[in-house]
Protein backbone atom coordinates (compact mmCIF):
# COMPACT_ATOMS: atom_id res chain seq x y z
CA UNK A 1 0.00 0.00 0.00
CA UNK A 2 1.51 3.41 -0.94
CA UNK A 3 -1.17 6.23 -0.48
CA UNK A 4 -4.43 6.44 1.12
CA UNK A 5 -7.05 8.73 -0.29
CA UNK A 6 -9.44 10.59 1.36
CA UNK A 7 -12.66 11.58 -0.03
CA UNK A 8 -13.85 14.31 2.04
CA UNK A 9 -17.42 15.12 0.86
CA UNK A 10 -18.97 18.64 2.99
CA UNK A 11 -21.87 20.78 3.06
CA UNK A 12 -20.93 23.36 0.00
CA UNK A 13 -17.96 21.41 -1.88
CA UNK A 14 -16.63 17.43 -2.26
CA UNK A 15 -12.90 16.85 -1.72
CA UNK A 16 -10.72 14.18 -2.13
CA UNK A 17 -6.81 14.15 -0.78
CA UNK A 18 -4.43 11.69 -1.32
CA UNK A 19 -1.98 10.78 2.10
CA UNK A 20 1.61 9.65 2.09
CA UNK A 21 2.88 7.36 5.12
CA UNK A 22 3.94 10.61 6.85
CA UNK A 23 0.62 11.93 6.61
CA UNK A 24 1.54 14.40 4.09
CA UNK A 25 -1.17 15.81 1.37
CA UNK A 26 0.79 14.83 -2.10
CA UNK A 27 -2.73 15.31 -4.28
CA UNK A 28 -5.77 16.93 -3.94
CA UNK A 29 -8.74 18.00 -6.05
CA UNK A 30 -12.56 19.56 -4.73
CA UNK A 31 -15.92 21.27 -6.44
CA UNK A 32 -18.18 22.92 -5.24
CA UNK A 33 -21.75 21.68 -5.90
CA UNK A 34 -24.81 23.91 -5.85
CA UNK A 35 -26.94 25.12 -2.47
CA UNK A 36 -30.58 24.78 -2.80
CA UNK A 37 -33.25 26.94 -0.29
CA UNK A 38 -36.74 26.51 -2.41
CA UNK A 39 -38.45 27.93 0.64
CA UNK A 40 -37.17 30.11 4.36
CA UNK A 41 -36.04 27.30 6.29
CA UNK A 42 -35.34 24.54 3.78
CA UNK A 43 -31.88 23.66 2.26
CA UNK A 44 -30.96 20.88 0.09
CA UNK A 45 -28.82 19.46 -2.25
CA UNK A 46 -28.82 17.13 -5.36
CA UNK A 47 -28.00 13.53 -4.17
CA UNK A 48 -26.56 13.02 -7.80
CA UNK A 49 -24.60 15.58 -7.86
CA UNK A 50 -22.56 15.27 -4.92
CA UNK A 51 -21.66 11.86 -5.81
CA UNK A 52 -20.64 13.02 -9.43
CA UNK A 53 -18.55 15.82 -7.96
CA UNK A 54 -17.20 13.10 -5.53
CA UNK A 55 -16.49 10.92 -8.22
CA UNK A 56 -15.08 13.43 -10.51
CA UNK A 57 -12.56 14.97 -7.98
CA UNK A 58 -11.14 11.26 -6.45
CA UNK A 59 -10.20 10.37 -9.98
CA UNK A 60 -8.64 13.60 -10.56
CA UNK A 61 -6.60 13.36 -6.94
CA UNK A 62 -5.76 9.91 -8.18
CA UNK A 63 -4.77 10.46 -11.69
CA UNK A 64 -2.47 13.30 -10.44
CA UNK A 65 -0.76 10.93 -8.28
CA UNK A 66 -0.22 8.60 -11.13
CA UNK A 67 1.15 10.89 -13.24
CA UNK A 68 0.28 9.56 -16.55
CA UNK A 69 -0.18 6.26 -15.59
CA UNK A 70 -3.31 4.39 -16.03
CA UNK A 71 -5.93 3.89 -13.08
CA UNK A 72 -5.46 0.15 -12.82
CA UNK A 73 -2.18 0.71 -11.14
CA UNK A 74 -3.58 1.61 -8.55
CA UNK A 75 -5.19 -2.28 -7.47
CA UNK A 76 -3.38 -3.02 -4.38
CA UNK A 77 -1.47 0.83 -3.54
CA UNK A 78 -4.48 2.73 -2.75
CA UNK A 79 -6.98 2.18 0.32
CA UNK A 80 -9.72 4.58 0.49
CA UNK A 81 -11.16 6.34 4.00
CA UNK A 82 -14.50 8.18 3.63
CA UNK A 83 -15.54 11.00 5.71
CA UNK A 84 -19.18 13.36 5.34
CA UNK A 85 -21.58 16.11 6.36
CA UNK A 86 -23.82 14.33 8.92
CA UNK A 87 -26.97 14.42 9.31
CA UNK A 88 -27.95 15.11 5.66
CA UNK A 89 -30.78 12.47 4.58
CA UNK A 90 -31.08 10.83 0.92
CA UNK A 91 -33.54 8.34 0.39
CA UNK A 92 -32.71 6.54 -2.68
CA UNK A 93 -34.28 3.71 -4.92
CA UNK A 94 -32.91 0.33 -4.35
CA UNK A 95 -32.99 -0.68 -8.00
CA UNK A 96 -32.61 2.36 -10.08
CA UNK A 97 -29.97 3.90 -7.38
CA UNK A 98 -32.15 7.09 -7.96
CA UNK A 99 -32.98 9.68 -5.08
CA UNK A 100 -36.60 9.62 -4.68
CA UNK A 101 -36.05 13.60 -3.61
CA UNK A 102 -33.53 15.87 -2.68
CA UNK A 103 -31.18 15.13 0.23
CA UNK A 104 -32.43 17.31 2.94
CA UNK A 105 -29.65 18.95 4.50
CA UNK A 106 -28.45 19.27 8.24
CA UNK A 107 -28.91 22.72 8.29
CA UNK A 108 -32.76 22.48 7.10
CA UNK A 109 -35.05 23.74 9.99
CA UNK A 110 -39.03 21.98 8.00
CA UNK A 111 -39.43 19.60 10.83
CA UNK A 112 -38.97 21.94 13.52
CA UNK A 113 -42.68 21.52 14.85
CA UNK A 114 -42.12 17.97 14.81
CA UNK A 115 -39.76 18.55 16.86
CA UNK A 116 -41.93 20.58 19.41
CA UNK A 117 -44.77 17.71 19.14
CA UNK A 118 -42.12 15.35 19.90
CA UNK A 119 -40.95 17.53 23.34
CA UNK A 120 -44.85 17.93 23.78
CA UNK A 121 -45.37 14.69 24.19
CA UNK A 122 -42.93 14.11 26.85
CA UNK A 123 -40.09 12.51 24.06
CA UNK A 124 -36.96 15.01 25.41
CA UNK A 125 -35.64 13.12 28.03
CA UNK A 126 -36.07 9.62 26.46
CA UNK A 127 -34.15 10.21 23.66
CA UNK A 128 -31.42 11.93 25.34
CA UNK A 129 -31.18 8.73 27.58
CA UNK A 130 -31.53 6.37 24.42
CA UNK A 131 -29.07 8.21 21.64
CA UNK A 132 -27.26 11.38 24.13
CA UNK A 133 -29.06 14.02 21.31
CA UNK A 134 -31.27 16.79 22.18
CA UNK A 135 -34.83 16.91 19.97
CA UNK A 136 -33.64 19.38 16.95
CA UNK A 137 -34.23 19.28 13.14
CA UNK A 138 -30.89 19.44 12.89
CA UNK A 139 -30.85 15.55 13.33
CA UNK A 140 -31.90 12.95 10.55
CA UNK A 141 -34.64 11.15 12.15
CA UNK A 142 -36.92 13.57 11.43
CA UNK A 143 -35.91 14.57 8.08
CA UNK A 144 -36.09 11.10 6.88
CA UNK A 145 -40.07 10.55 8.60
CA UNK A 146 -40.48 13.66 6.82
CA UNK A 147 -39.07 12.14 2.96
CA UNK A 148 -41.55 9.12 4.38
CA UNK A 149 -44.17 11.08 4.56
CA UNK A 150 -44.45 13.64 2.42
CA UNK A 151 -42.88 11.94 -1.21
CA UNK A 152 -45.63 10.31 -2.60
CA UNK A 153 -46.16 6.38 -2.04
CA UNK A 154 -42.31 6.58 -0.24
CA UNK A 155 -43.41 5.35 2.95
CA UNK A 156 -45.20 1.56 0.99
CA UNK A 157 -41.96 1.23 -0.98
CA UNK A 158 -40.14 1.47 2.13
CA UNK A 159 -42.31 -1.01 4.11
CA UNK A 160 -41.83 -3.19 0.95
CA UNK A 161 -37.89 -2.78 0.77
CA UNK A 162 -37.62 -1.17 -2.39
CA UNK A 163 -36.47 2.26 -0.52
CA UNK A 164 -32.93 2.97 1.30
CA UNK A 165 -31.63 5.53 3.48
CA UNK A 166 -28.29 7.01 4.33
CA UNK A 167 -26.62 9.84 5.65
CA UNK A 168 -23.85 10.82 2.97
CA UNK A 169 -21.52 8.25 3.73
CA UNK A 170 -24.06 5.56 2.95
CA UNK A 171 -25.05 7.40 -0.77
CA UNK A 172 -21.54 7.53 -1.30
CA UNK A 173 -20.40 3.72 -0.46
CA UNK A 174 -23.75 2.37 -2.42
CA UNK A 175 -22.20 4.24 -5.30
CA UNK A 176 -18.87 3.41 -4.97
CA UNK A 177 -19.67 -0.32 -4.68
CA UNK A 178 -21.92 -0.29 -7.37
CA UNK A 179 -24.80 -0.61 -5.15
CA UNK A 180 -23.81 -3.35 -3.24
CA UNK A 181 -23.49 -2.40 0.09
CA UNK A 182 -25.35 -0.39 1.99
CA UNK A 183 -23.80 0.64 5.31
CA UNK A 184 -22.97 3.20 8.08
CA UNK A 185 -20.58 3.41 10.89
CA UNK A 186 -21.53 4.39 14.61
CA UNK A 187 -20.05 7.92 14.45
CA UNK A 188 -23.22 8.87 12.04
CA UNK A 189 -25.59 6.57 12.86
CA UNK A 190 -25.37 7.88 16.29
CA UNK A 191 -26.50 11.47 14.67
CA UNK A 192 -29.90 10.25 13.83
CA UNK A 193 -32.11 9.84 16.52
CA UNK A 194 -32.56 6.39 15.91
CA UNK A 195 -29.18 4.65 17.43
CA UNK A 196 -28.87 3.61 21.07
CA UNK A 197 -25.99 4.93 21.96
CA UNK A 198 -25.40 2.31 24.75
CA UNK A 199 -26.11 -0.73 22.58
CA UNK A 200 -24.89 0.57 19.43
CA UNK A 201 -27.84 -0.79 17.73
CA UNK A 202 -30.58 0.38 15.85
CA UNK A 203 -33.73 0.92 18.31
CA UNK A 204 -36.46 -0.26 18.06
CA UNK A 205 -38.35 1.62 20.33
CA UNK A 206 -37.12 4.97 18.83
CA UNK A 207 -38.10 3.40 15.36
CA UNK A 208 -41.74 3.22 16.45
CA UNK A 209 -41.42 6.67 17.70
CA UNK A 210 -40.89 7.96 14.50
CA UNK A 211 -42.71 5.46 12.05
CA UNK A 212 -39.33 4.60 10.62
CA UNK A 213 -39.39 0.98 8.79
CA UNK A 214 -36.19 -1.00 9.59
CA UNK A 215 -36.25 -2.16 6.31
CA UNK A 216 -34.58 1.11 4.88
CA UNK A 217 -32.21 1.23 7.30
CA UNK A 218 -27.96 0.45 6.53
CA UNK A 219 -25.70 -1.84 8.29
CA UNK A 220 -23.70 -0.42 10.78
CA UNK A 221 -19.99 -1.31 10.35
CA UNK A 222 -16.91 -0.51 12.26
CA UNK A 223 -15.42 3.17 11.71
CA UNK A 224 -11.46 1.26 11.05
CA UNK A 225 -12.18 -2.11 9.15
CA UNK A 226 -12.55 -2.54 5.41
CA UNK A 227 -16.04 -2.50 4.95
CA UNK A 228 -16.44 -3.11 1.17
CA UNK A 229 -14.13 -2.45 -2.42
CA UNK A 230 -15.05 -0.25 -4.98
CA UNK A 231 -16.44 -1.39 -8.47
CA UNK A 232 -13.71 -1.71 -11.08
CA UNK A 233 -15.81 0.84 -13.12
CA UNK A 234 -15.44 3.61 -10.79
CA UNK A 235 -11.94 3.86 -10.95
CA UNK A 236 -10.51 1.67 -13.13
CA UNK A 237 -9.34 -0.99 -10.21
CA UNK A 238 -11.19 -2.51 -7.07
CA UNK A 239 -10.13 -0.33 -4.26
CA UNK A 240 -10.70 -1.41 -0.29
CA UNK A 241 -13.06 1.27 1.52
CA UNK A 242 -11.55 1.37 5.26
CA UNK A 243 -12.17 3.50 7.02
CA UNK A 244 -15.34 5.58 7.47
CA UNK A 245 -16.46 8.70 10.26
CA UNK A 246 -18.61 11.39 9.89
CA UNK A 247 -16.53 14.90 9.21
CA UNK A 248 -16.05 16.24 13.07
CA UNK A 249 -15.27 13.04 14.60
CA UNK A 250 -13.17 12.49 11.64
CA UNK A 251 -11.47 15.73 12.74
CA UNK A 252 -11.11 14.53 16.22
CA UNK A 253 -9.23 11.44 15.17
CA UNK A 254 -7.01 13.65 13.03
CA UNK A 255 -6.16 15.79 15.51
CA UNK A 256 -4.66 12.49 17.90
CA UNK A 257 -7.28 13.24 20.26
CA UNK A 258 -7.52 9.74 21.35
CA UNK A 259 -6.76 10.39 25.10
CA UNK A 260 -9.78 11.48 27.28
CA UNK A 261 -9.84 15.24 27.95
CA UNK A 262 -8.53 15.96 25.02
CA UNK A 263 -10.63 18.43 22.65
CA UNK A 264 -10.64 20.06 19.33
CA UNK A 265 -12.71 22.61 17.56
CA UNK A 266 -13.46 22.68 13.56
CA UNK A 267 -14.49 26.20 11.82
CA UNK A 268 -16.04 24.85 8.62
CA UNK A 269 -19.53 25.74 7.44
CA UNK A 270 -20.16 25.15 10.83
CA UNK A 271 -17.80 25.28 14.16
CA UNK A 272 -17.36 21.40 16.02
CA UNK A 273 -15.97 20.90 19.39
CA UNK A 274 -15.91 17.36 20.52
CA UNK A 275 -13.76 16.04 23.47
CA UNK A 276 -13.00 12.41 24.10
CA UNK A 277 -14.44 11.34 26.99
CA UNK A 278 -12.85 7.69 26.72
CA UNK A 279 -14.91 4.60 26.77
CA UNK A 280 -17.94 5.97 28.63
CA UNK A 281 -20.97 8.25 27.17
CA UNK A 282 -21.04 11.36 29.51
CA UNK A 283 -24.79 12.32 29.45
CA UNK A 284 -24.99 16.54 29.25
CA UNK A 285 -26.45 18.65 31.61
CA UNK A 286 -25.62 21.85 29.59
CA UNK A 287 -27.23 20.75 26.06
CA UNK A 288 -24.01 19.14 24.68
CA UNK A 289 -24.56 16.11 22.65
CA UNK A 290 -22.98 12.63 23.49
CA UNK A 291 -21.83 11.09 20.46
CA UNK A 292 -19.95 7.99 19.08
CA UNK A 293 -16.72 9.24 18.19
CA UNK A 294 -15.25 6.21 16.33
CA UNK A 295 -15.27 1.98 16.85
CA UNK A 296 -12.72 0.22 15.78
CA UNK A 297 -12.62 -3.45 14.77
CA UNK A 298 -14.92 -5.93 17.43
CA UNK A 299 -12.16 -7.74 18.51
CA UNK A 300 -10.28 -4.86 19.63
CA UNK A 301 -11.36 -4.46 23.75
CA UNK A 302 -12.80 -1.25 24.52
CA UNK A 303 -13.22 -0.36 20.76
CA UNK A 304 -15.69 2.28 20.82
CA UNK A 305 -14.38 5.88 21.64
CA UNK A 306 -17.47 8.50 22.92
CA UNK A 307 -17.45 11.89 22.84
CA UNK A 308 -18.86 15.57 23.99
CA UNK A 309 -20.00 17.94 21.06
CA UNK A 310 -21.35 20.78 20.52
CA UNK A 311 -22.17 22.40 17.17
CA UNK A 312 -22.34 25.75 15.94
CA UNK A 313 -24.48 26.08 12.74
CA UNK A 314 -22.79 28.77 11.45
CA UNK A 315 -19.45 29.68 11.15
CA UNK A 316 -17.16 29.90 7.82
CA UNK A 317 -21.39 29.94 6.41
CA UNK A 318 -21.55 33.62 8.16
CA UNK A 319 -18.49 35.01 6.10
CA UNK A 320 -20.23 33.38 3.40
CA UNK A 321 -22.93 35.60 3.85
CA UNK A 322 -20.58 38.28 3.95
CA UNK A 323 -19.30 37.48 1.06
CA UNK A 324 -22.13 36.88 -1.14
CA UNK A 325 -25.28 38.14 0.54
CA UNK A 326 -24.21 41.69 2.07
CA UNK A 327 -21.87 41.61 -0.98
CA UNK A 328 -18.68 43.52 1.50
CA UNK A 329 -15.72 41.44 0.82
CA UNK A 330 -15.03 39.29 -2.60
CA UNK A 331 -12.95 36.60 -1.14
CA UNK A 332 -13.97 34.93 2.53
CA UNK A 333 -9.71 35.54 2.95
CA UNK A 334 -10.58 39.57 2.96
CA UNK A 335 -12.42 39.28 5.93
CA UNK A 336 -9.45 39.23 8.14
CA UNK A 337 -7.99 42.59 6.61
CA UNK A 338 -11.41 44.25 6.34
CA UNK A 339 -11.89 43.54 10.34
CA UNK A 340 -8.22 44.09 11.16
CA UNK A 341 -9.54 48.20 9.94
CA UNK A 342 -10.88 48.15 13.36
CA UNK A 343 -9.62 48.30 17.50
CA UNK A 344 -12.96 46.65 18.40
CA UNK A 345 -16.63 46.29 17.16
CA UNK A 346 -17.85 49.93 18.47
CA UNK A 347 -20.56 47.30 20.36
CA UNK A 348 -21.58 45.64 17.61
CA UNK A 349 -22.78 42.20 18.00
CA UNK A 350 -23.56 39.72 15.24
CA UNK A 351 -25.95 36.75 16.36
CA UNK A 352 -25.83 34.54 13.00
CA UNK A 353 -28.71 32.77 14.00
CA UNK A 354 -29.92 31.73 10.65
CA UNK A 355 -30.44 28.49 10.46
CA UNK A 356 -31.73 28.62 14.53
CA UNK A 357 -29.34 28.39 17.21
CA UNK A 358 -27.50 25.24 17.95
CA UNK A 359 -25.65 24.03 21.43
CA UNK A 360 -25.83 25.43 23.97
CA UNK A 361 -29.25 27.20 23.66
CA UNK A 362 -30.66 24.83 20.79
CA UNK A 363 -33.19 27.27 19.25
CA UNK A 364 -34.77 26.08 16.38
CA UNK A 365 -36.19 29.25 16.22
CA UNK A 366 -33.76 31.95 16.46
CA UNK A 367 -32.97 34.07 13.65
CA UNK A 368 -29.80 36.25 12.74
CA UNK A 369 -29.28 39.77 14.70
CA UNK A 370 -26.78 42.80 14.19
CA UNK A 371 -27.37 44.99 17.14
CA UNK A 372 -25.67 47.77 18.23
CA UNK A 373 -25.08 49.92 14.91
CA UNK A 374 -24.84 53.71 15.28
CA UNK A 375 -24.09 55.95 12.00
CA UNK A 376 -20.61 55.56 13.17
CA UNK A 377 -20.79 51.60 12.25
CA UNK A 378 -18.92 50.84 9.03
CA UNK A 379 -18.37 47.32 7.54
CA UNK A 380 -14.92 46.65 8.70
CA UNK A 381 -17.19 46.88 12.34
CA UNK A 382 -19.43 44.42 10.98
CA UNK A 383 -16.63 42.14 9.94
CA UNK A 384 -15.13 42.82 13.01
CA UNK A 385 -18.29 41.28 14.61
CA UNK A 386 -18.67 38.47 12.17
CA UNK A 387 -15.17 36.96 13.34
CA UNK A 388 -16.32 37.61 17.00
CA UNK A 389 -19.50 36.09 16.82
CA UNK A 390 -17.51 32.88 15.51
CA UNK A 391 -15.16 32.29 18.11
CA UNK A 392 -18.13 33.79 21.08
CA UNK A 393 -20.30 30.98 19.90
CA UNK A 394 -17.68 28.43 20.53
CA UNK A 395 -16.29 30.29 23.78
CA UNK A 396 -20.15 29.26 25.13
CA UNK A 397 -19.53 25.30 23.53
CA UNK A 398 -16.27 25.67 25.73
CA UNK A 399 -17.73 26.47 29.19
CA UNK A 400 -20.41 24.30 28.77
CA UNK A 401 -18.26 21.44 27.72
CA UNK A 402 -16.03 22.27 31.12
CA UNK A 403 -19.11 21.90 33.22
CA UNK A 404 -20.36 18.88 31.82
CA UNK A 405 -16.73 17.10 31.53
CA UNK A 406 -15.77 18.46 35.36
CA UNK A 407 -12.50 18.95 33.33
CA UNK A 408 -10.67 22.19 32.87
CA UNK A 409 -9.53 22.40 29.28
CA UNK A 410 -6.05 23.76 29.04
CA UNK A 411 -6.02 24.12 25.30
CA UNK A 412 -8.09 23.87 22.14
CA UNK A 413 -6.72 22.29 19.09
CA UNK A 414 -8.29 23.88 15.96
CA UNK A 415 -8.55 22.81 12.21
CA UNK A 416 -10.36 23.98 9.32
CA UNK A 417 -10.16 26.40 6.77
CA UNK A 418 -10.90 29.20 8.99
CA UNK A 419 -8.55 28.25 11.66
CA UNK A 420 -5.82 30.00 8.84
CA UNK A 421 -7.42 33.45 10.22
CA UNK A 422 -4.88 34.71 12.58
CA UNK A 423 -7.34 37.21 13.74
CA UNK A 424 -10.20 35.21 14.36
CA UNK A 425 -7.58 32.55 16.61
CA UNK A 426 -6.43 35.21 18.50
CA UNK A 427 -10.28 36.18 19.10
CA UNK A 428 -11.00 32.50 20.17
CA UNK A 429 -7.79 32.54 22.48
CA UNK A 430 -8.89 35.57 24.32
CA UNK A 431 -12.68 34.74 24.52
CA UNK A 432 -11.46 31.09 26.05
CA UNK A 433 -8.42 32.67 28.21
CA UNK A 434 -6.46 29.02 27.32
CA UNK A 435 -4.34 28.76 24.31
CA UNK A 436 -5.27 28.02 20.48
CA UNK A 437 -3.01 25.23 19.00
CA UNK A 438 -3.31 25.15 15.17
CA UNK A 439 -1.43 22.07 13.81
CA UNK A 440 0.79 22.08 10.45
CA UNK A 441 -1.67 19.83 9.09
CA UNK A 442 -5.24 21.64 8.86
CA UNK A 443 -7.41 19.52 6.50
CA UNK A 444 -7.60 17.08 9.78
CA UNK A 445 -11.24 15.88 8.34
CA UNK A 446 -9.67 13.98 5.59
CA UNK A 447 -6.35 13.53 7.80
CA UNK A 448 -8.93 11.47 9.92
CA UNK A 449 -10.53 9.41 7.24
CA UNK A 450 -6.76 8.71 5.90
CA UNK A 451 -5.58 7.53 9.39
CA UNK A 452 -8.59 5.53 10.20
CA UNK A 453 -8.63 3.26 6.94
CA UNK A 454 -4.74 3.64 7.21
CA UNK A 455 -5.27 1.70 10.56
CA UNK A 456 -7.32 -1.00 8.79
CA UNK A 457 -5.02 -2.22 6.26
CA UNK A 458 -1.37 -1.94 8.48
CA UNK A 459 -0.83 1.92 6.43
CA UNK A 460 0.64 3.05 10.10
CA UNK A 461 1.05 0.53 13.13
CA UNK A 462 -0.94 2.28 16.05
CA UNK A 463 -2.38 5.71 17.61
CA UNK A 464 1.37 6.32 18.69
CA UNK A 465 2.21 6.50 15.33
CA UNK A 466 -0.03 8.91 14.35
CA UNK A 467 0.21 10.84 17.30
CA UNK A 468 3.89 11.59 16.62
CA UNK A 469 3.33 12.90 12.96
CA UNK A 470 0.78 16.24 14.45
CA UNK A 471 2.72 18.86 15.17
CA UNK A 472 2.34 22.22 16.18
CA UNK A 473 2.20 25.17 13.50
CA UNK A 474 1.66 28.17 15.71
CA UNK A 475 0.11 28.78 19.43
CA UNK A 476 -2.32 31.75 20.20
CA UNK A 477 -1.62 32.54 23.60
CA UNK A 478 -4.46 34.64 25.44
CA UNK A 479 -4.23 38.48 26.10
CA UNK A 480 -7.72 39.71 27.38
CA UNK A 481 -8.01 40.37 30.88
CA UNK A 482 -10.30 38.30 32.95
CA UNK A 483 -12.41 41.20 33.71
CA UNK A 484 -12.72 42.02 29.77
CA UNK A 485 -13.64 38.40 28.58
CA UNK A 486 -16.24 38.24 31.49
CA UNK A 487 -17.67 41.80 30.43
CA UNK A 488 -17.50 40.09 26.57
CA UNK A 489 -19.61 37.60 27.39
CA UNK A 490 -21.54 38.70 29.40
CA UNK A 491 -22.85 41.26 26.52
CA UNK A 492 -23.04 38.62 24.04
CA UNK A 493 -24.99 36.47 25.52
CA UNK A 494 -27.59 39.63 26.16
CA UNK A 495 -27.35 39.58 21.91
CA UNK A 496 -28.10 35.82 21.73
CA UNK A 497 -31.00 36.72 23.56
CA UNK A 498 -32.25 39.38 21.84
CA UNK A 499 -32.05 36.72 19.07
CA UNK A 500 -34.29 34.05 20.33
CA UNK A 501 -37.48 33.00 18.99
CA UNK A 502 -37.91 35.24 16.58
CA UNK A 503 -39.46 32.92 14.14
CA UNK A 504 -41.96 31.88 16.46
CA UNK A 505 -43.42 35.16 16.98
CA UNK A 506 -46.51 36.37 15.48
CA UNK A 507 -47.06 39.64 14.55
Amino acid sequence: MKYILALDQGTTSSRAIVFDRQGRAVASAQQEFRQSFPRPGWVEHDAREIWASQRAVAAQALRDVLEGQSLHALAGEVAIGITNQRETTVLWDRATGEPVAPAIVWQDRRTAARCDELRRQGKAGLIQRKTGLVIDAYFSGTKLQWLLEHVPGARARAQRGELAFGTIDSWLIWNLTGGTTHVTDASNASRTLLFNLHTLQWDDELLRLLDIPRSVLPQVVPSCGVLGHTASAVFGASLPIAGLAGDQQAATFGQACFAPGMAKNTYGTGCFMLMNTGDAAVASRNQLLSTVGWQGPPQQARNTAYCLEGGVFMAGATIQWLRDGLQMIQSAPEVEALAALVPDTGDVYLVPAFAGLGAPDWDGYARGTLIGMTRGTTRAHIARAALEAIALQVADVFAAMARDSGIALKELRVDGGASSNNLLMQMQADFLGVPVVRPKVTETTALGAAYLAGLATGFWRDAQEISAQWQVDRRFEPQMTGRDRTAKLARWRQAVERAKGWDNVTP
